[in-house]
């Protein structure tokens, strides 16, 4: 075939490879022959070899060593090369001869010392894939918008200041990671990038963001976290298809309006200056799960929060907020509301420590119960007289909050006038912590139908019964300050858990049941003996955001983890291992995920 010239010249083919095996550069490029894959990553590179360049054009070496092939040895069937890894080297330039390699899907360059790109690169014209990240580049060459197959572009980690209008032209992309470059303003030519659908700017220099991108209809997520930026373009709201927003770490002094982001999920504006949290930025987050508000200068709450059916995150921490509306806790979906910070009035200080839905129990508590709601038909254990301290059951708590309350009682066993005195009633919320039990109270599967939440902390059991296991409608169980040291395989059928608290139990290993609970969005299992996790099985829990393993036994930490993209809270700290390092831990969850990423073997 004509393509196949033999090279001109004696130039040694191992060129760039003194550091390694001299049998080596051969040996990948005959595999890459037949594979159509080039993994050259972290071989200590300088130059790219003048072989690797004419792979697709000079004859094999071992044609003219051997006089018959076999099927696997037939050069001249095999492939063109289509994905190229040079990540992690040495190399400051790459060749013009790139454009040797026209059928190129995936072009992987990052972790190397490049101040520029090859005008050959416009050559490329299949390329559906460019990572040139963690380099040095300044600019980026016109050829690149002749990749008109291009859908991921990662530039991120360079010294970019800004991006070109002719990125305008990769109207198929659908990823741009631009982060962490020295950006002070976007192109408006942004809006006519009509295939996108995840859009990094984070970490740059950036004050305003065009009008255009509020033409960008497929946008999934947009994150503009640690920027300059002091207003949003109302613009902002016609990206319809919105579901994650970070905005965290500017200098906002107002909560944008997304009237037409009706699949806004995640909305996080923590660390800016915003004053006011008014019913009108409220009212069109109906499909909000987590509202991240921390370290700004709110001082109220307005009572519509109630409106936000599907929140299941609040994070309020370090504001000036001093009092909560009370229909905060009528919230069905919160399962972590964080206050720290605030100079709150009216709540006891202990009663914050005790964790999310205590503190929601106990503003559902406040709320006034209509003069309608009497208590005539209630059972005879406790009279309209009997104040509710001194009667065996809260009938109030019971009737109305649909709580079954025994806790801090020190008791052994629960009374069996607790399960009695449930009728007909529907129980939502049973707790029975701060007691000495030492087993799973057994009448606890009467309340199967209508448990979603079941409380059992700071007791003495040891195992979780399979009548526990029978409350499938349970979304929040809270074993901590338990004896657990592992928990029973039939929980896999509890299909509607969200949130486990396990902290402060004995287990050795990561119960291997929860990897099999698709639902969980929390896990909390600090202060036990964990020494690993398996990063593949948590991969695979889509929407598992809070995970905290503080005060285990971990040694090291996969590197894996760090592509478990839906973790939003990742916590490490009080464990033997090296890396990451106190540094990076104190950065939050993000830094530790991209770290992470970081290190995963190419």
């Amino acid at each position: 075939m004509s393509r196949f010239r033999r090279r001109g010249g004696a130039q040694d083919p191992r060129v760039g490879f003194r550091d390694n095996k001299e049998t080596e550069p051969q040996g990948l490029i005959k595999a890459a022959r037949k594979s159509g894959q080039l993994n050259l990553s972290a071989k200590g590179l300088s130059e790219v070899p003048a072989s690797v360049w004419r792979i697709n054009l000079d004859t094999p070496e071992e044609a003219h060593q051997n006089v018959s092939f076999g099927g696997a040895d037939r050069w001249w069937e095999q492939t063109d090369l289509t994905k190229m890894i040079l990540a992690s080297n040495k190399l400051q330039s790459l060749s013009e001869d790139l454009k040797l390699l026209p059928a190129l899907v995936v072009l992987d360059v990052h972790d190397n010392q490049l101040s520029s790109l090859p005008r050959a690169i416009g050559e490329l014209t299949n390329l559906q894939k460019l990572n040139i990240s963690h380099n040095r580049l300044e600019a980026l060459p016109e050829e690149l918008a002749c990749l008109q197959n291009l859908k991921t572009l990662q530039i991120q980690h360079n010294q970019l200041e800004q991006l070109p209008d002719f990125l305008g032209r990769l109207t198929v992309l659908e990823e741009l990671e631009a982060s962490n470059n020295h950006l002070k303003s976007i192109s408006s030519s942004i809006g006519n990038l009509s295939g996108l659908v995840r859009l990094n700017l984070s970490n740059n220099k950036l004050k305003t963001l065009p009008t255009e991108i509020g033409q960008l209809k497929r946008v999934k997520q947009l994150d503009c976290t640690s920027n300059l930026l002091e207003d949003i373009p109302t613009s902002l709201a016609g990206m319809d298809s919105l579901e994650q927003m970070y905005l965290r770490h500017n200098k906002l002094t107002f909560l944008p309006e997304l009237p037409n982001c009706k699949v806004l999920k995640e909305l996080h504006v923590g660390n800016n200056q915003i004053t006011a949290l008014g019913p009108e930025h409220l009212k069109h987050l109906c499909s909000i799960s987590v509202l991240e508000l921390r370290d700004n200068k709110l001082n109220s709450v307005p009572e519509e929060i109630s409106t936000l059916k599907g929140l299941e995150r609040l994070d309020l921490c370090n504001n000036d907020i001093g009092s909560l509306p009370n229909s905060l806790g009528t919230l069905p979906n919160l399962n972590s509301l964080q206050l720290e910070g605030n100079p709150l009035r009216g709540i006891r200080r202990d009663l914050l420590t005790k964790g999310t839905q205590e503190l929601l129990k106990y503003l559902r508590s406040r709320i006034q119960v209509p003069d309608k709601a009497s208590v005539q038909d209630a059972p005879p254990v406790a009279t309209a007289m009997t104040l509710p301290s001194d009667a065996l059951v809260n009938m109030h708590a019971l009737m109305t909050l649909k709580t079954l309350d025994y806790y801090e009682k020190q008791a052994a066993v629960i009374p069996e006038a607790m399960f009695d005195a449930v009728g007909a009633n529907p129980v939502a919320l049973v707790n029975f912590s701060k007691n000495q039990l030492t087993e799973v109270p057994a009448r606890i599967v009467e309340l199967k139908d209508s448990a979603s939440d079941v409380n059992l902390g700071f007791n003495k059991i040891s195992e979780i019964s399979l009548n526990l296991c029978m409350l499938l409608k349970l979304t929040h169980l809270d074993m901590r300050n338990n004896l657990l040291t592992s928990l029973p395989a039939e929980m896999e059928a509890m299909t509607q858990l969200r949130s486990v608290i396990l902290s402060f139990n004995r287990f050795k290993t990561f119960p291997d049941v929860l990897y099999r609970i698709p639902t969980l969005d929390t896990i909390l299992i600090s202060t036990n003996q964990i020494g690993s996790v398996d990063p593949l099985k948590l991969m695979k829990m889509t929407r598992l955001s809070t995970l905290d393993l503080q005060n285990n036994d971990l040694l090291q930490v996969p590197p894996e983890l760090g592509n478990c993209e839906s973790l939003r809270a990742l916590h490490l700290e009080g464990n033997p291992f090296r890396n990451p390092r106190a540094a990076i831990l104190a950065k939050g969850t993000a830094a530790i995920l991209e770290y992470l990423r970081s290190r995963i073997p190419t």
